[in-house]
């Protein structure tokens, strides 16, 4: 099911879908995001590549995550602490790492998205979510 980037009303994650790292991560969010207000796709998916292209982004860049919330994308390390911020538990507290400037939090942030496949691996294909959690993602069949 592929929803329009204009009636999007829940925040939309956009990670790399053969990413283990990254893959891994929306596993995370999906555990400590109880009330499922997130949504995910993949940056190969036709959404992913729709919101890209809504914001100028290169197609082929697969190096950053990305937030779509309220009509506006937070990329990097400002739309990981985003989601932070939103989960459960304790997680909010490393919201506070954004008084750290961008340039540095970037950095770190471009050191381990540009190892993430030598340090965590690669799949050939997305992962593919659990038919109960399917319908937190919108490039997949209900």
């Amino acid at each position: 099911m592929l929803a329009s980037t204009e009636t999007q009303t829940n925040p939309v994650i956009l990670f790399d879908g053969v990413c283990n790292l990254c893959s891994s991560s929306v596993q995370f969010i999906i555990e400590h995001d109880p009330q499922r207000r997130f949504r995910y796709a993949s940056l190969q998916s036709a959404y992913g590549q729709k919101v890209m292209q809504q914001f100028g982004l290169p197609a082929g860049e697969l190096n950053s995550f990305i937030l779509y919330q309220q009509g506006k994308i937070y990329t990097k390390s400002t739309g990981a602490l985003m989601v932070a911020k939103q989960l459960n538990k304790l997680w909010p507290i490393l919201y506070g790492f954004i008084i750290i400037p961008p340039f540095i939090r970037n950095g770190v942030y471009g050191f381990i998205a540009n190892n993430r496949y030598k340090w965590f691996g690669k799949k050939d294909a997305c992962w593919l979510p659990t038919p109960e959690l399917r319908k937190l993602f919108l490039d997949t069949a209900a």
